[in-house]
């Protein structure tokens, strides 16, 4: 028996503590709980002395000094303070009703939202919860399929975990040693192309089950000038004149930037030009401008200006991750005191929810480390790695195996507890296969948003089935009476958005270029060629000397 449990005392470890996850013992205690009982046992067996829990308080405090961990308080906090603040409900209101007219207009304005939201908020709760109570009464008005409303809202909230700054590539960042700013540029494209296919699967709907995604009633169209008309052309010129300002910028100014650093100083000329010119339509009342365009910039603009305040800075190298995120928080407070909604009460709210995310967050990384430690002791991680790397296929059959195990460990485990637990245990593989990191996380980053929508244990699927009406009503501005949502229609409702995500994964393995563009600029330095003279000086002063006495 002793001899079985000295072979085997990783994997029934591991077992333990999938265990205790699902009958539901809270994350953190059952990582630490973990960590001691095994690590006595392991003692008890000699496979180690009790001098390697020495090294314990120093990993709790290296937690505690981690800076790029300070992020996290910071977004959220931008976050909050933002859903707060009325913006979700303005950005909602004007972009459904510049794409209502059309048919499935609604649902591109919601999923449109939800990616400019989880920009500026990378808060998951806050963009469902928001969206839930402003549009999906709307969709319901109007005649909006049930499953599809309901599938939407909650994947479109879900946006938040793969378009930058969010919570779960600061995580994985730090649990894989790389850089948050390159997580960031990786993750940037795949966020948007997602983006895109919620969009083109909304088109493809109103294509051939109209019904299901009906337009706005001439009605139920505010914003429409005295004579009638829509004014969409105006907004359509304005667009034009700001793009062609930001390209002629871009070819005339920004010649050999990288393109992240392109993209991130063409909108923000194109978009400071839409401003000023609706600014001087408004203070001059020159009438150049319909109520709509007006309306989108004054409504999008702000956002935007946030969104360069906290990417653009890390992408542009002026401000690290955790400092992007602090000039957010500022950012959001400066705006949400300009929409004259910042008050005691709403500093106070959000000061609450962000040290409760924090300490949760805290908390199941020091369980996660004393579990870690433990694992490492009775050789958990050389276990994982003759398991994976012996897979058939190489690398493809690693990524095949690790993708399914996440997604369906994500039926019963949020991505806080994927992150703390497997990450840390699968990047040391994934790096001796060769996998570029920050493409692996990038990677299990989409996969681990299914998480969020999985049935029946999806966050998203209960923040939204929270806020929507749960029996018949009748509807303020119709006067009819309008039908519940079933929580069925809510799961129902999720199944195709996971089929897009899942086919999103197989992109990002199929196309990794989409990620690993983050390298473009970055010198290509061979660690194998570095050699380092260990009598040179710390600076030295020949040209060919560097801080560290390294030479190329």
């Amino acid at each position: 028996m002793t001899e079985f449990l000295i072979a085997n005392l990783a994997p029934i470890m591991f077992a333990c503590l999938i265990l205790l996850l699902l009958v539901g013992f809270p994350v953190a205690f059952a990582l630490a709980a973990n960590g001691v009982l095994f690590g006595l046992i392991g003692i008890e067996l000699g496979l180690f002395t009790p001098v390697l829990f020495q090294a314990l308080p120093q990993r709790v405090f290296g937690i505690m000094t981690n800076d790029t961990l300070l992020a996290i308080p910071f977004f959220t906090f931008m976050g909050l303070i933002l859903d707060r603040s009325g913006m979700a409900e303005d950005l909602l209101e004007t972009i459904g009703q510049l794409f209502g007219p059309i048919r499935g207009g609604l649902a591109v304005a919601v999923i449109l939202v939800g990616a400019l939201l989880g920009a500026v908020t990378g808060v998951v709760s806050a963009s469902v919860i928001s969206m839930g109570l402003i549009s999906l009464p709307i969709m319901l008005r109007y005649g909006y399929d049930r499953k599809l409303a309901s599938g939407v809202i909650a994947a479109s909230g879900t946006l938040t975990q793969v378009i930058p700054p969010s919570m779960v590539l600061i995580v994985l960042a730090d649990q894989l040693g790389r850089s948050v700013g390159d997580m960031y540029r990786g993750a940037m494209l795949p966020g948007l192309l997602l983006t895109s296919l919620y969009v083109v699967y909304v088109m493809l709907l109103a294509m051939f089950r109209p019904g299901d995604v009906p337009a706005l009633p001439p009605e139920a169209r505010r914003f429409r000038e005295a004579n009638g008309a829509s004014g969409n052309l105006s907004l359509l010129v304005l667009l034009a004149i700001s793009t062609a300002a930001a390209l002629i910028y871009a070819r005339l100014e920004l010649v050999g930037r990288a393109t992240d650093e392109k993209i991130v100083l063409s909108l923000l000329v194109g978009g400071a030009l839409a401003w000023v010119l609706a600014l001087l339509n408004k203070w001059f009342k020159l009438g150049l401008l319909s109520s709509i365009a007006e309306r989108v910039t004054f409504v999008l603009i702000p956002p935007l200006g946030l969104i360069f305040l906290v990417l653009g800075t890390i992408f542009l190298g002026i401000a690290t991750p955790t400092e992007g995120g602090a000039m957010g928080a500022v950012g959001a407070l400066l705006m949400a005191w300009g929409r004259r909604s910042l008050s005691l009460s709403l500093l106070r709210q959000s000061m609450t929810v962000t040290t409760k995310i924090t300490c949760f967050v805290v908390f199941i990384l020091v369980g996660s480390t004393v579990f870690g430690l433990t694992f490492r002791g009775v050789s958990g991680d050389l276990w994982v790695e003759h398991l994976l790397t012996n897979l058939p296929g190489g690398q493809i059959g690693f990524l095949i195996a690790v993708n399914v195990i996440m997604f369906f460990l994500a039926f019963f485990l949020d991505f806080f507890e994927l992150a703390f637990i497997l990450v840390p245990l699968l990047g040391p593989v994934a790096d001796k296969l060769g996998i570029d990191l920050v493409w692996f996380g990038v990677l299990l980053a989409v996969n681990m948003q299914t998480s969020f929508m999985h049935p029946p244990f999806g966050f998203a699927l209960f923040y939204l089935r929270s806020v929507a009406p749960n029996k018949d009503y009748k509807d303020r501005v119709t006067g009819k009476m309008i039908k519940k949502v079933e929580t069925r229609q809510i799961y129902w409702g999720s199944v195709p958005f996971i089929a897009i995500q899942l086919i999103m994964v197989a992109l990002v393995i199929m196309y990794p270029r989409m990620v690993t563009h983050y390298k473009d600029g970055q010198p290509n330095v061979d660690p194998n060629t570095v050699k380092i003279d260990m009598g040179a000086p710390i600076y030295g002063d020949s040209p060919g000397a560097y801080p560290g006495g390294t030479t190329p």
